[in-house]
């Protein structure tokens, strides 16, 4: 990566760019969880370049994304022509304009997360929902690299996350991660019901593409680990949330 595409990278992480079996696995759960919602109006709120507008498209009625950063809106409009330019924390719709909003990866770039929640609420309908993946302050490894001597540092970086919050928070400065705990103060006092707290693993396609038997063996390991009480460790948390 050049600078200028590192500095983008620490601010607004990286979106999907290929479709595997990772996004695959996540667009099913997206469906199973939110399927009476779906026939109406759809946000993606955080769209990147459109890889789940795209793949949402022939499941919904109406489909809207909305995007921080041009470059990435204008390709993102490529693959669906209802694409806006704006900040999460200012939503240019009107209250109640939407069935369920999907939220990937995205709540831990914005620049306040408080604002952005009360945001999605505002503009749901009452009983739809908000589909919330963000990354779990368990995993082991930080995944949107850290800085060291005001010099960014791009990739996965093992165990920054378990460090007190005032050191984690000054190697990673740039994005947030989210304990159960902190998930639930931040919907504290909002009008909605959490009905689906799930902490997933990834899909592990880059190991398996460059590794297929072992990269394969780690996925399903890991997937299996959801079931247990080492979930904990998992890379995203997944939230479906109600509002009231």
């Amino acid at each position: 990566m050049n600078t200028r595409d590192l500095d983008k990278a620490a601010l607004r992480g990286e979106p999907s760019y290929i479709w595997r079996a990772g996004q695959e696995r996540r667009l099913h759960m997206i469906l199973s969880a939110a399927s009476d919602h779906l026939a109406g109006r759809v946000l993606e709120n955080g769209c990147g370049i459109g890889m789940y507008l795209e793949h949402l498209t022939p499941h919904v009625r109406s489909i809207f994304g909305l995007e921080y950063d041009p470059q990435r809106a204008q390709q993102a409009h490529g693959r669906n022509p209802h694409v806006v330019i704006a900040a999460g924390e200012e939503l240019p719709f009107e209250n109640q304009a939407f069935d369920s909003i999907l939220s990937h990866e995205v709540l831990e770039h914005v620049m306040d997360d408080r604002y952005s929640v009360e945001e999605m609420i505002r503009v749901l309908q009452p009983g739809g929902v908000i589909l919330l993946f963000v990354p779990n302050r368990g995993y082991p490894f930080e995944t949107h690299g850290f800085y060291w001597h005001k010099r960014y540092y791009f990739g996965n970086i093992p165990l920054i996350n378990y460090l007190p919050s005032r050191w984690r928070n000054r190697l990673a400065p740039h994005v947030r991660v989210y304990s159960t705990g902190d998930l639930e103060r931040l919907f504290k006092h909002l009008p909605i019901t959490v009905i689906q707290k799930q902490i997933i693993f990834g899909a592990y396609d880059n190991i398996i593409s460059r590794f297929p038997a072992l990269g394969n063996l780690m996925r399903s390991l890991l997937q299996w680990m959801e079931k247990t009480p080492l979930k904990v460790f998992g890379l995203s948390h997944f939230w479906v949330i109600r509002k009231n």
